[in-house]
């Protein structure tokens, strides 16, 4: 029992320390450890149905339109309502990628692969936030596009 008491003192005393010192932790905004953060503001899901365009290479499309409560679990997948081989002709969503329809060995199956099925593991809404970060990306398209630099 004394022995706890002694630990707890002595956890007491460095966290009174780190206080005191005003130590920062760069992941918690720059806020000392003991002060709460003010939280970000939620931002409102756009929800336009328009294809955005990709941030980087290889970037997975992202989701233009609100996916509040989409059921998306091993009983049911709502994104595949629409955006299935059999559903794209009437709800005019499109189509999953072939990639999703192929085993890790190349295989097409007839159905969705159990690897891409939980769409959000790379697919996600975007909300109207600012940007934290500028993002200087140019597709190949548009680099191929501009004239090529010369020397005079």
């Amino acid at each position: 029992m004394r022995l706890i008491a002694i630990a707890i003192a002595v956890l007491g005393s460095s966290m009174a320390v780190i206080a005191a010192e005003g130590e920062l932790d760069a992941m918690r905004g720059n806020v000392p450890l003991l002060e709460e953060r003010t939280p970000e503001p939620l931002y409102d899901v756009e929800n336009e149905d328009l294809r955005r365009v990709r941030a980087y290479p290889m970037q997975p499309p992202t989701i233009p339109h609100k996916i509040d409560n989409y059921q998306v679990d091993l009983n049911a997948n709502r994104c595949m309502s629409c955006h299935s081989r059999v559903q794209v002709g009437e709800s005019q969503a499109p189509m999953v990628s072939v990639t999703h329809y192929m085993d890790r060995d190349g295989n097409f199956l007839a159905d969705l692969s159990p690897r891409r099925y939980f769409c959000n593991q790379c697919h996600v809404p975007q909300t109207d936030a600012p940007p934290v970060v500028d993002n200087t990306f140019v597709d190949i398209v548009e680099l191929l596009r501009q004239p090529p630099d010369t020397e005079p």
